[in-house]
């Protein structure tokens, strides 16, 4: 199948089969970066809320180099990944800075830009400013690799550049960004990682992992290291209608989001030992043992594995000086701070802003 077949084949099915999504109605940069970065490690279905939420409270790059961190996050609560909405915020204030306020589209200017990467340059260099550089992404490499059996690992550098290639020789010069999109949306709808409907592809009669029964076997997958587990014990220190939290200031995950103060743990560690260890010396007026302790939540990030455990205390004297980073706030500003996902659900769960 020569390049042209494949290209027009390719356009030919995306034209009838690709999902009405906002971002495909504009060939502003902002938006296409906004919907891009949203859309890394998410899932459609889940990110189009976010997006659109998003563009309502930064409905340009002004708005969003102007935006506090705290509103910032808070917005972002649930999506994971803090430190995407981290760099958009500082590429935003460059761009003001730099670029006279307009989100650049060539690929090169582009990379020079916080948190903007190879695949997230060439989505928009090729949608808003016609560039012909393709992407590559978990879902290009996956059709790429099966159409064309390349058979070196995903994670190595022999498959990143194969693949890397092979993009760059397979694009459509004249619509790029139509193509980069028809690409990944065929990965997304019908390449997918199990069960592929190879049945409706448009390239089931040339597809080299379908010809030689090595679908569920490409692309080809290193094994993973084993993800460590962390335990977190969280104590929920309230006073009346108060509540102390603190924003975890340190570089690593969640940072700058606001979470309970918290006693870490490589190694499981029973209640009863973890409450004689001397918690409640961190916290004058702190009764000695929990109103309610809660069951293990499991937690699963990319990385790191968690499994907390929340402790509810009352505070006899609440007025005593916090530690660094900590707050005392009433039940109802809660919602105000942004969390981790875990945390908003647990609190959701147990009704904290009416529990008494």
């Amino acid at each position: 199948m020569t390049r042209e077949t494949f290209r027009s084949a390719l356009l030919m099915w995306y034209a009838s089969n690709k999902r009405d999504l906002p971002w495909r109605k504009t060939c502003d940069p902002y938006f296409i970066w906004v919907s891009e970065v949203i859309l890394q490690q998410t899932r459609v279905s889940q990110g189009l809320a976010y997006y659109k939420r998003f563009i309502r409270q930064y409905p340009d790059v002004r708005t969003l180099a102007s935006s506090s961190s705290d509103a910032l996050m808070k917005i972002w609560e649930g999506l994971g990944y803090y430190r995407r909405a981290r760099n958009m915020r500082t590429a935003a204030i460059r761009v003001m800075e730099d670029f006279q306020g307009k989100v650049p589209f060539r690929y090169e200017e582009l990379l020079t830009l916080k948190g903007i990467g190879p695949y997230t340059a060439a989505a928009i260099a090729s949608i808003a400013g016609g560039e012909p550089v393709a992407v590559v992404d978990g879902n290009v490499y996956r059709v790429l690799s099966r159409m064309f059996g390349i058979t070196a690992p995903k994670s190595s550098s022999t498959g990143q550049k194969q693949v890397n290639k092979l993009a760059a020789r397979m694009i459509d010069p004249r619509r790029p960004g139509d193509y980069n999109q028809a690409i990944m949306e065929l990965g997304a709808l019908i390449c997918t990682p199990r069960n592929p409907s190879c049945e409706t592809c448009p390239f089931t009669g040339y597809c080299y992992a379908r010809a030689h029964g090595l679908v569920k076997q490409l692309p080809v997958r290193e094994i993973k290291p084993k993800v460590p587990v962390r335990y977190f014990h969280y104590f929920i220190l309230s006073y009346h209608d108060r509540l102390i939290i603190r924003q975890r200031t340190r570089k690593g995950i969640w940072h700058l989001l606001y979470d309970f103060p918290l006693i870490e743990r490589a190694e499981e560690i029973s209640i009863k030992n973890l409450l004689n260890s001397g918690v409640p010396e961190q916290f004058p007026g702190m009764n000695p043992y929990p109103d309610r302790i809660s069951g293990i939540i499991s937690h699963k990030l990319t990385h790191l594995h968690i499994r907390a455990r929340f402790y509810h205390f009352d505070l006899r004297h609440p007025d005593q000086p916090l530690p660094e980073n900590h707050l005392l706030i009433s039940r109802k500003e809660i919602k105000k701070y942004p969390f981790p996902q875990m945390i908003v659900k647990y609190l959701n769960e147990i009704s904290l802003n009416n529990h008494r």
